[in-house]
Formats: structure tokens, sequence, C-alpha cells
């Protein structure tokens, strides 16, 4: 195979509120923290374990934009995205890695807002609205 591939998929509940950033030429950014459980038996003990990943979401757009609308930490979410590694400089001047995930498709599955009685027209979509071109940055 001469090609490559970065795909994930991920099945989660938000960390946290969707924070946003808007930008000069009106662009978005929304970034929160996914979590992903793992569940298993201890053959030994029968002790039940559950081990928690962390993931950084990121989101763009118009597709933040509903993000920040409709969810709120605990909700559960699919997630179709990119791996990227991102380098800063801290405040004091080292460097600071992160890994993301660029998010180009959704599914909410379930949410706050909408358990909270919310009518039919306020229900919300189940992608985004279409494939959102990254920011010049």
């Amino acid at each position: 195979m001469s090609g490559s591939l970065n795909k994930v998929m991920l099945i989660g509940h938000l960390g946290d509120d969707v924070k946003m950033h808007y930008f000069e030429g009106g662009g978005a950014i929304g970034r929160f923290p996914l979590a992903t459980n793992e569940t298993y038996t201890k053959k030994a003990t029968g002790e039940k374990v559950t081990n928690t990943d962390w993931h950084n979401i990121v989101v763009r757009n118009k597709a933040a934009e509903v993000c920040e609308k409709y969810l709120s930490k605990g909700d559960r979410i699919y997630v179709e995205g990119k791996i990227k590694n991102r380098k800063w400089q801290a405040e004091d001047g080292t460097d600071r890695y992160s890994t993301e995930i660029n998010v180009d498709e959704f599914t909410f599955l379930t949410t706050k807002k909408s358990a909270e009685g919310a009518t039919p027209n306020e229900q919300p979509p189940t992608q985004p609205p279409s494939k959102e071109d990254d920011l010049p940055f």
C-alpha cells in the first residue's frame, strides 16, 4: 500500500462545555475534551476495571457553533476526524506539544439540552452543515 490513512472515530462524553474562539475574518474554532472508556473484568479477581482516555477535540466554523449551541458537559457524541500534533511555546519559552482530533463529521448521541424539553424545531442536527475549510493560521 503506497498511501496512508489518518482517520479517527470516537464515541465518548464531553468532559467540559465547548470553548469557542472567534477570529477577525469571521472564522471560529471550538474545543472540548472527550472521554472514552474501556471496561473489562480481571479474570483472577473478577474485579471490574474501567480505564478512561481523554482526547482534545477541535471543531471549526459553523460546525463549532452548532456544537456550542447544543452540547454541554456530559453529553455523548460520535466524532470522526484526523489526528493532528501541535507545537507551541509556553510563556516561559519552553516548547509544548498537544495531540488533537480535528473533526470532519459528528453525530450527537445524547444532549442535555434536548432532554430538557426542547421543541422538535430546536432539536440538534446530526451532522455539520458542510465540510469547512481550514483556518489560515
